[in-house]
């Protein structure tokens, strides 16, 4: 049978009636929509004049509702709430509304004190926030969801009534559509969320409440009644900041960096990277130095380094919160979150600040393919399989334990296609470079036969996928001119780097993974058997102009018993950096942009270790320093000279002038700027100098050698050419030539005097 409760003041004046069973789901923090109960709420018809004023203090000895108008006994009605009814405002209009009210609590040996109240505010998360996330368009759903310092004026003064003061607290809103309730819990409220239960904002699945007091700094997390009528604590997944793991609370944060990179911005706005000089450098913010504790440290450290060695571009492993050291930050839970492990997010503002200011820009590593199973994080979030795909052969990833988001589901995408917003925007990052999209690309991806399901084409391609990255590289190049989306995918999916209105997925730059593989493989083998593996250290050209490419040597070939850069080359000491020089300038050269780990500018001995910083102690060898030397000197000449950079994706900006000289493991070509400036690049990848090496040119005139991996500055020989006249006479369909002498494992650049 059901009841209902009243609680009559006085034989005219009735306070507004509640369901007995919705009053008890509310004293427990069960029912999904709180306000409609608690809070102030007034009187129909007549009666208007007063408002009906209940609030949950569960074990109060009294309570008393304070109005601008005087104070109000309230009256325990059941199960720790509490009644009163005070006078209702009147309007200029002459009608009634709700006044504003604190409340007086006391209890047992504590002195008593005045409290706001939750559920008197109305929604923090608007009509249009909710139909666009609904719709998957909400471009700033970090602005919607998650928890957000607000400040509000109020007739009665602060949080605790002080006159003058604002109303200060946060308000938290997250996407559980199958929950039965949900409440915030925290620092705040003892961990105890009887008192902080959420709203559900109608069909939309948002659950939403704002609590005064609440400050920049508490822990927080949402206790969710799932699907399953279990309770489960759940970070919020639109956190912006988290608990140093193994820790696994969100944090409240109120961002107050003032961004001072205008110049940047704008430059960058006005500048196509694709098109410029960029040599990147990779690191992992955790190892590069393990005597940095925060951001800031790392900006004192890290700026003026990657100045002094000339990179145009850092880029960050990934900085998205995750809870597990090992994985390098390639198993996120926070997707809004900066790494706590370093700092807070205006500590990493700071950070890209300083390297904007030095010209350097910033591209972190962003992971949208998969997310770990971790209780307290996304997984089952709800008690439903909520991000990830409910299909089990498309929901889980075989290799890694992880689930993989449900790219077809409007909510999901929006969630992802608005953190890389959230990363260009918020962090003024210059790129996002996508990690593992060939295993979004395919319904099969290291799957059996028997263990996918084909599309509704009947083909092997993850069309939801696809159209997810499509959407989020349109949407954060409309958003974000001059920003650079960079794709590592490892197969050959046809127009990664195509724009998306020409059917293309719509990434700025690939990975070149063919070519990094066929280079160290290459590379691996010893020189005098070098002739019989030529076509794999040419083979790249074949389709380099098939998409937009980065070369990159990245952390995954320096790891996991693969060696480092050194050890990968063999030969004694002296024929292992020479190699590396001569891989560095090859690289450099060669079509296409440029990436290298952290390290491997040392020519450092060992392999990445993530627990260690990298070998800054093998410095203390001139060989190593040498190398060190070579690196900023191939940057520096990179950036002076557009034949290498300014038609990286056009074959009119390169020229084989000797491709086929497998006996003298040597190749040779010219580099070609869009003005015409040429740049001729011989590479010996034998371990013989070839004296009298007759070098095809493209013109006659005077030529000079700019840069020679094999200068004593950098540990070599010593072989130099110095400045020469090339000789008239076709050679290799060329008009000229020029016979100089290719050191061993070298490179050797030359232009052409004006």
């Amino acid at each position: 049978m059901t009841m209902s409760t009243n609680t009559t003041i006085n034989d005219d004046i009735v306070a507004v009636q509640v369901n007995q069973g919705d009053l008890d789901q509310v004293s427990n923090a069960t029912f999904y929509n709180p306000h409609a109960i608690l809070g102030a709420h007034l009187a129909e018809g007549e009666q208007a004049q007063y408002t009906t004023v209940r609030v949950l203090r569960p074990f109060a000895k009294t309570v008393t509702i304070v109005t601008q108008a005087g104070e109000y006994e309230a009256r325990h009605e059941f199960n720790g709430v509490f009644v009163a009814i005070v006078p209702s405002v009147v309007n200029d209009d002459g009608g009634y509304s709700v006044p504003d009210y604190r409340v007086k609590v006391s209890y047992e040996d504590v002195p008593e004190t005045i409290q706001d109240d939750p559920y008197r505010y109305l929604p923090t998360v608007g009509e249009m926030d909710m139909y666009l996330f609904g719709e998957g368009r909400h471009e700033r759903l970090w602005d919607a969801l998650g928890a957000h310092v607000r400040e509000y004026d109020d007739p009665m003064g602060g949080v605790d009534g002080t006159p003058g003061e604002k109303v200060t607290g946060v308000s938290f809103a997250v996407w559980a559509p199958n929950a039965h309730a949900v409440r915030v819990i925290g620092s705040f409220n003892g961990w105890d969320g009887r008192c902080h239960a959420m709203r559900e904002l109608g069909s939309s699945g948002v659950w939403e409440l704002f609590i005064p007091g609440v400050k920049a700094g508490d822990v927080y997390k949402y206790q969710i009644l799932n699907a399953n009528w279990e309770w489960v604590d759940k970070a919020d997944p639109m956190e912006r900041s988290h608990e140093i793991p193994p820790a696994t609370g969100s944090v409240v944060v109120d961002s107050k960096h003032e961004w001072h990179d205008e110049e940047w911005m704008e430059r960058r706005a006005a500048t196509d990277p694709h098109n410029g000089p960029v040599t990147i450098y990779e690191l992992n913010a955790l190892s590069w130095r393990k005597d940095v504790n925060n951001y800031r440290e790392l900006a004192d450290k890290l700026v003026p380094y990657v100045q002094k060695m000339g990179f145009t571009h850092v880029e960050f492993m990934p900085l998205a919160e995750y809870p597990f050291t090992g994985s390098w930050g390639y198993q996120v839970t926070g997707y809004y979150a900066i790494d706590s492990r370093l700092g807070g997010p205006d500590d990493f503002k700071y950070l890209v600040e300083k390297l904007h200011e030095a010209g350097i820009g910033v591209i972190m590593d962003w992971v949208p393919a998969h997310f770990p199973k971790d209780a307290f994080a996304l997984g089952r979030f709800d008690g439903t399989p909520l991000y990830e795909d409910p299909d089990p052969t498309r929901g889980e990833h075989p290799d890694w334990g992880t689930y993989i988001f449900n790219f077809g589901r409007n909510e999901v995408r929006n969630f992802l296609v608005a953190d890389a917003c959230f990363w260009l925007n918020e962090y003024h990052m210059d790129g996002l470079r996508v990690d593992a999209v060939s295993s979004m690309l395919y319904l099969d991806y290291s799957r059996e036969p028997g263990q996918w399901h084909p599309n509704i084409y009947g083909g092997r391609e993850n069309l939801e996928a696809i159209d997810f990255l499509k959407e989020a590289n349109a949407t954060a190049y409309k958003n974000n001119p001059g920003i650079m989306m960079i794709a590592e995918e490892s197969t050959a999916y046809p127009g990664i780097t195509a724009p998306t209105d020409a059917g293309g997925v719509g990434f700025g730059l690939k990975w070149n993974m063919g070519w990094m593989h066929d280079t160290l493989q290459y590379l691996h083998e010893s020189p005098i058997n070098r002739k019989w593996h030529h076509d794999e250290i040419t083979f790249s050209m074949v389709y380099a102009y098939s998409e937009r490419y980065v070369l990159p040597i990245s952390h995954d070939e320096v790891v996991y018993g693969k060696g480092s850069l050194f050890g990968k080359m063999p030969g004694d000491n002296w024929q292992k950096y020479a190699g590396v020089r001569a891989l560095f300038a090859y690289q450099w050269a060669h079509p296409g942009k440029k990436l290298t780990f952290m390290g491997n500018e040392l020519a450092q001995w060992g392999e990445w270790d993530h627990d260690n910083s990298i070998d800054w102690d093998c410095l203390n060898w001139q060989e190593h320093a040498s190398v060190q030397r070579l690196v900023a000197d191939l940057n520096k000449l990179y950036k002076q000279t557009p034949a290498i950079w300014s038609q990286d994706f056009t074959p009119d900006g390169f020229q084989w002038l000797t491709s086929d000289d497998a006996d003298h493991n040597t190749l040779s070509f010219v580099r070609i700027g869009t003005k015409g400036e040429e740049c001729v690049v011989v590479v010996n990848f034998s371990g013989e100098a070839w004296s009298d090496y007759q070098v095809a040119l493209p013109h006659g005139g005077r030529w000079t050698e700019v840069l020679s991996t094999d200068s004593t500055v950098y540990g070599g020989s010593g072989i130099s050419n110095g400045t020469f006249e090339a000789d008239a006479g076709e050679y290799h369909s060329r008009p000229a030539s020029a016979r100089i002498t290719v050191p061993a494992l070298a490179a050797v650049f030359l232009k052409p005097e004006n």
